[in-house]
């Protein structure tokens, strides 16, 4: 039998309570009610609540103050106010704070029971919603026990339920995008869009139309309207990657959205109200970009209201084996590699010496590497030393070059596509990280990858 949804009424008079059990329990629902917010608040933190039905005016803590903490702990409960001193602007303010419908007293009883069912149904949708976007998008834990990694984990859970900005700096692989992720799945935004944006990736001349989406004709080739990320993240979160690698220009209107939560598309007069939580990430050092002129400062305070730093995986040593088994783990739910492989206490440590330049992206890909290819049921510092450290020496590398290589030219060519294939495998494919490693421009990287046949 399924369960009975729970509802919970707060209100200090008796016979609003009254009214609103007798009617509730005829049509099958769970019914707690309480007299007031403080009592409804340790109610909410025990019981498995599924709706709130609360009253504005009550001694002591008032239905909106109740409502904001409500929201703060579980912003998916839906809340229905009731008040009988109700006007237009009470009932919204207490929809701008998240209430879900305001009724007024003595409260319409089929109207009250038309709203409890579709708030339910809402509550529901937002489950089945999460649920749909976490198989999608395979959203996953942050994974760390280390002193740093326990403090990361502990500032998400307490800005995740505002809206403040925050900027996640860090190395190439150290998982910036799952920090951001993380943030958005705690926060009261997460039945909302999470639009993340890689600026290194896209041209410079198109990020602007990326990002603000642009009208008909706004310039050759805009054959159609345009809707940009800002406008896709209205109610939930757009994370913006590399933000080290905007232009001047695409961070002039950034600066100007944020102040204004307004936007305007490329080519259009329109002025579009947006409600965006920014989250940015960089590998780059904001403080050296700033004083070296490339990038705002102004911009620079806006998005750095909470900064998060992830440190690199080889100043966390003691959170490899619980991350490398973690990988290995899923590679044995879909049945790419045999359920019983495991690692032996020595392939642990030969993994905490390697130096991880790629950080936790590396590692994800190594033990992918050593569960395909190690040729027993265990994995061990062996075959770690045979398939990742020691594939081939770096003089016989160079050795088998000369040998196979007859003129310089060939010999310079072959070079340079092994030199940029390891690079690139080094960046996970970052073309943006590798250019910027490897000091070329990212133009020609593609241009080098055309030439030699370079795929991933």
């Amino acid at each position: 039998m399924p369960k009975k949804p729970l509802i919970l009424i707060t209100d200090d008079e008796d016979s609003i309570r009254n009214i609103l059990r007798d009617i509730l329990e005829f049509e099958k629902y769970d019914v707690i009610d309480t007299s007031n917010g403080k009592d409804a608040l340790a109610i909410v933190k025990k019981e498995p609540v599924d709706l709130m039905i609360l009253d504005i005016k009550m001694k002591g803590m008032d239905g909106i103050e109740v409502l904001e903490k409500i929201k703060e702990s579980q912003p998916d409960l839906p809340v229905i106010m009731i008040s009988g001193h109700g006007t237009i602007q009470i009932a919204v303010e207490a929809t701008k704070k998240g209430a879900f419908d305001f009724i007024e007293k003595p409260p319409d009883l089929n109207r009250m029971l038309v709203t409890v069912r579709n708030a339910l149904n809402s509550r529901e949708l937002i489950r089945e919603n999460k649920q749909i976007r976490t198989e999608l998008h395979g959203a996953k834990q942050i994974i760390g026990e280390s002193p740093v990694m326990v403090k990361i984990k502990s500032t998400i859970s307490k800005i995740a339920p505002s809206d403040s900005r925050v900027l996640i700096t860090g190395e190439n692989g150290t998982g910036k995008e799952l920090v951001a992720r993380s943030i958005h799945n705690q926060s009261r935004r997460s039945s909302k869009k999470f639009i993340d944006v890689n600026c290194a990736a896209i041209p410079s001349e198109l990020l602007e139309s990326e990002l603000f989406g642009h009208e008909k004709g706004a310039f050759t080739g805009a054959v159609g309207k345009r809707i940009g990320k800002f406008e896709q993240a209205d109610g939930g979160t757009l994370f913006l990657d590399e933000i080290g690698d905007m232009s001047a220009d695409a961070q002039a209107k950034v600066l100007r959205a944020l102040q204004e939560n307004q936007i305007t598309r490329v080519g259009g007069s329109e002025v579009i109200d947006v409600d965006v939580r920014v989250i940015s990430a960089t590998n780059k050092d904001l403080a050296q970009e700033i004083d070296e002129g490339s990038f705002r400062e102004d911009l620079f305070h806006r998005l750095s209201v909470i900064p998060i730093h992830l440190p690199p995986l080889r100043e966390r040593k003691e959170d490899i084996e619980p991350l490398a088994q973690s990988f290995l783990s899923a590679l044995r739910e879909k049945d790419i590699v045999f359920a019983g492989k495991t690692f032996s206490d020595d392939a642990i440590e030969a993994l905490k010496n390697q130096k991880w330049s790629g950080n936790i992206r590396e590692l994800q890909n190594v033990i992918e590497r050593l569960a395909l290819l190690s040729p027993d049921d265990t994995i061990t510092a062996k075959d770690i030393d045979s398939l990742v450290t020691n594939r081939r020496s770096d003089k016989k590398v160079l050795d088998d070059l000369i040998e196979e290589n007859d003129s310089f030219p060939d010999y310079k060519d072959e070079a340079e596509r092994l030199f940029l294939i390891r690079k690139l495998e080094k960046y996970d494919w970052n073309i943006s990280a590798t250019a910027e490693a490897i000091d070329i421009q990212r133009s020609h990287i593609y241009n080098k990858m055309k030439k030699y046949d370079i795929e991933r």
